[in-house]
């Protein structure tokens, strides 16, 4: 059955990045596009920290950058601060982009832990640009075409979700996505195919529709409540079932990264926009109380508090079907990954990216179908298999949830990438997964997992003027750094708040 009538159920981030990607259809071809959304219904606003690939999302829509940041409070981000992960007092810098460059084909952090092994003092993250910013508080985008000595900087953002999602309805509104206000009351199946035929809306209205993206949300009101497709828990795995929210005031100090403390039982977000802090505490409810996870993250935020507390229940996993019939669930209804590394807005992005690539208008085959939960099973479980690794490579044993992590079993997927460094601290990709070599290598070794030597290539690079060439490096970097202005000063020239 060919496709002209798409229907989003849902707004939010979720419903409203899908809804501005596929307005682009709108003009080319004869299809409508509605999203149902009801203004009684909040929702979870959570995540305010992205990760590179979201700047591209924003120019594939054609979006200024500036007007975005302007009208979402936004600020850069460089990375993310880990605090109190490996130890209690420790702390490392996940950067966005490279540590140094390849030498002679061997990857810099091969190079590095080599000279390490040999007693050369300096740390990795004084060969990362990001890192050195973000410490410095500094920030500057870098044009390599402009510059070839020195490197570009890699970032992403910061915002307030909910304003985002309403600059994305203005966007894609403007492009013939119409918007339809109501609660949805009933889904109607077609008794022969099981495809979603209509939904019902209280007041009786009813909104037919070819094909239809679930953006509900947690409660999956398509994809599970009305398909029941399954769902496949971790919690095992990531035991962290619960998180309360505050924003706080800004306070002046505009950090150009994400900080993640790590508490008793969980761990505290701190997502600095220009003119308030987002805050959170996520926690596992076998081992914290909701009120002492509250007390916590108040006695810990920045600025004074702005709102009463918002309590948020989850379970950790995925969907056994993402696309189902003619249903293909976006956003939470797809799965829910706690926000430690940013992924939950690049979860709805990629599925974005993954939809418009497969969707033919001439109607849904199977293959469609097989490909899109292919492909979306495998970057969930790469991703579930990073946030695993943060838990579980600890030394901290001072409280029973720690113990828990320290000691569980994990999947064989990341059991073999963590030894696999362990011997030589190689790491290996699989297909397009998410999380670069500097991902993985900045979080092994910034939570102590120590290779017992290098891989054999780095030893046939030529050493005359390589220790040299490493310093040149360092002071390229540092040159970078020192001529960037504040990030305070860059926000105020280039993207200023609007107004609240």
């Amino acid at each position: 059955m060919a496709i002209r009538r798409i229907v989003i159920v849902g707004g939010g981030t979720a419903g409203w990045m899908t809804a501005a990607a596929l307005s682009k259809l709108v003009d080319a071809h004869p299809v409508s596009i509605t999203l149902v959304e009801s203004e009684m219904i909040g929702t979870v606003g959570v995540g305010e920290a992205t990760i590179p690939p979201f700047v591209d999302f924003n120019r594939l829509l054609g979006i200024d950058e500036a007007e975005m940041l302007s009208a979402v409070q936004g600020t850069f981000k460089l990375g993310i601060h880990f605090l109190n992960w490996q130890r209690r007092g420790d702390s490392y810098f996940h950067p966005f982009g490279n540590y140094g460059y390849d030498i002679e084909g061997c990857a810099f952090h091969q190079i590095w832990l080599k000279y390490r092994l040999a007693g050369d003092p300096r740390p990795l993250h004084a060969f990362s640009p990001e890192t050195q910013a973000a410490m410095q508080r500094k920030f500057a985008k870098t044009d390599p075409a402009q510059r070839e000595d020195l490197p570009p900087i890699n970032y992403a953002y910061h915002l307030d979700a909910g304003r985002y999602a309403k600059f994305l309805r203005r966007h894609a509104e403007a492009r013939g996505v119409k918007r339809q206000e109501g609660k949805v009351e009933d889904v109607q199946l077609n008794s022969e195919s099981g495809f979603v035929e209509a939904i019902r809306l209280e007041g009786g209205q009813e909104i037919a529709g070819d094909f239809f993206v679930d953006c509900t949300g947690f409660r999956g009101l398509l994809i599970e409540q009305a398909l029941k497709s399954g769902y496949e828990e971790w919690t095992h795995w990531l035991p962290c079932d619960r998180a309360v929210a505050l924003p706080s005031a800004g306070d002046g100090n505009i950090l150009p990264y994400t900080r993640a403390t790590a508490h008793s039982a969980g761990w505290q977000w701190r997502v600095p926009l220009q003119q308030r802090n987002g805050n959170g505490h996520v926690y596992c409810s076998a081992y914290m109380e909701d009120e002492k996870a509250h007390d916590i993250l108040a006695a810990n935020v920045d600025g004074e508090i702005q709102a009463d507390p918002n309590f948020l229940r989850f379970v950790t996993g995925r969907r056994k079907k993402f696309w189902n019939r003619n249903v293909v669930a976006i956003g939470l209804s797809a799965g829910f990954m706690e926000p430690l590394e940013s992924t939950s807005i690049h979860l709805i992005n990629t599925a974005v990216n993954k939809l418009v690539a497969l969707l033919s208008l001439d109607g849904v085959t199977r293959e469609q179908e097989e490909a899109f939960n292919r492909l979306t099973r495998k970057e969930y479980e790469r991703i579930r298999d990073f946030l695993i690794l943060h838990y579980k490579s600890t030394e901290r044993d001072d409280s029973e949830f720690w113990n828990y992590c320290r000691t569980m079993e994990i999947p064989d997927t990341l059991k073999e990438k963590i030894e696999l460094f362990r011997l030589n601290g190689q790491i290996f990709r699989e297909d397009d997964e998410l999380f670069t070599a500097t991902s993985w290598v900045a979080v092994m070794v910034g939570q102590g997992i120590s290779p017992i030597g290098t891989n054999a290539m780095a030893g046939t690079v030529a050493e005359p003027g390589l220790s040299k060439e490493l310093g040149e490096i360092q002071k390229s970097i540092q040159y970078l750094v020192d001529h960037m202005p504040t990030h305070e000063e860059y926000l105020a020239r280039y993207c200023p708040a609007n107004p609240i």
